[in-house]
């Protein structure tokens, strides 16, 4: 059975993709934590990284095995929590958004929640879409706000609010005359648009 101290560190050197920087950042000799994570491979029965590759990367079954101690280190912090007051909400929220709304909405929000709780660490950052649901598969992320729909079946989506699209022309330009648009009409049209990357492109 793998201690937590041994998934902290192949988890380690899976962030650093390095022996000597994974020890460095664990605070611990390199010689000491190669010897742990070949210890868990021995117990596991494979390896989880190929040490042959520079930088070193997982195995495809190291992946996996990554990606459930990835779940058992966040929960297990999750319990910690439990250990101080059961009143007050404590811990770290990783919380992803995308550029073209987050000037808009985090005003609204992040000095009221390091109000109400001063223990919570809430730590944003500003990605595309694509980076953004990289991170949250791979636990770099606990929720994201970001703009649907996302096409990923296995994310909980809860919707926040709703947007109309506006499109401008220039006053002399035929569609100027019309309240309101259906796609068919900005057939042969060309637009301006945010560039590749941006889902508000994807949208349109």
């Amino acid at each position: 059975m793998a201690s937590l101290t041994q998934l902290e560190y192949v988890l380690a050197v899976e962030k650093h993709r390095h022996f000597g920087k994974a020890a460095r950042a664990c605070h611990i000799s390199q010689p000491t934590l190669s010897a742990q994570i070949q210890k868990l491979e021995d117990e596991i029965g494979f390896i989880l990284f190929d040490r042959l590759k520079k930088p070193v990367i997982p195995t495809d079954r190291g992946l996996r095995y990554l990606a459930v101690a990835k779940t058992v280190i966040r929960e297990y912090g999750k319990l910690a929590q439990f250990s101080g007051s059961d009143k007050e909400v404590s811990g770290e929220l990783r919380l992803g958004i995308i550029p073209t709304i987050a000037p808009y909405l985090l005003p609204l929000f992040v000095t009221d929640f390091t109000q109400r709780y001063p223990k919570a660490k809430l730590i944003v950052e500003e990605l595309k879409t694509e980076s953004i649901l990289r991170a949250l598969e791979e636990d770099r992320l606990d929720a994201a706000i970001l703009s649907t729909p996302v096409g990923k079946t296995t994310l909980t989506q809860r919707p926040l609010y709703y947007e109309p699209f506006h499109l401008y022309v220039a006053e002399n330009h035929a569609l100027a005359a019309k309240n309101n648009l259906k796609a068919a009409d900005l057939d042969g049209t060309d637009l301006w648009m945010l560039q590749d990357g941006h889902c508000f492109r994807n949208q349109v």
